[in-house]
């Protein structure tokens, strides 16, 4: 899952290269974020929030990669995970989490936000890193650096 809205961004990029790059690991993409309405406990869920948990409670591991704005994850990231605080979806689930920036020094408060998060909903984080990219990379450098963080990724999950 990828935390941004903007479709083009880094970290979508990067998502959707991992799951084109042939891995064996069967990678699924959910790129729904902006359908989801606000979280309320008040309000029930849509077809949408529903698909989200259906996902991730069929997934052996979840990667999110984020961008960092402000300090942080974006709110439409931290609304998507809200919207699986008690459904226990992510209870017991093995979490990577990475942030596509333009410097590997870059990234690390919104991947600790993620962190928290999904530790206070039981998940266990396998790794958290950060993947230089930059806006001059290419769709086959960024398919390369994806192939080398899904394989990240998939060797801190074994």
């Amino acid at each position: 899952m990828s935390g941004s809205l903007k479709h083009d961004s880094s970290n979508s990029a990067l998502v959707r290269a991992a799951a084109a790059s042939g891995s064996p690991a069967e990678v699924v993409v959910w790129d729904r974020l902006d359908s989801l309405p606000h979280f309320s406990p008040d309000h029930p869920a849509n077809d949408h929030v529903d698909d989200l948990r259906k996902e991730i409670a069929a997934a052996d591991a979840v990667v999110v990669a984020t961008p960092e704005y402000a300090g942080g994850m974006p709110g439409s990231l931290k609304n998507a995970l809200d919207w699986l605080v008690g459904s226990g979806e992510l209870y017991g689930k093995r979490v990577v989490i990475v942030s596509a920036a333009p410097d590997e020094a870059r990234g690390h408060n919104a991947r600790r936000w993620v962190a928290e998060t999904v530790a206070m909903q039981g998940a266990t984080v396998a790794d958290s890193f950060t993947v230089a990219v930059k806006s001059s990379d290419d769709d086959a450098v960024i398919a390369s650096k994806a192939a080398a963080a899904l394989q990240r990724a998939l060797a801190a999950l074994d």
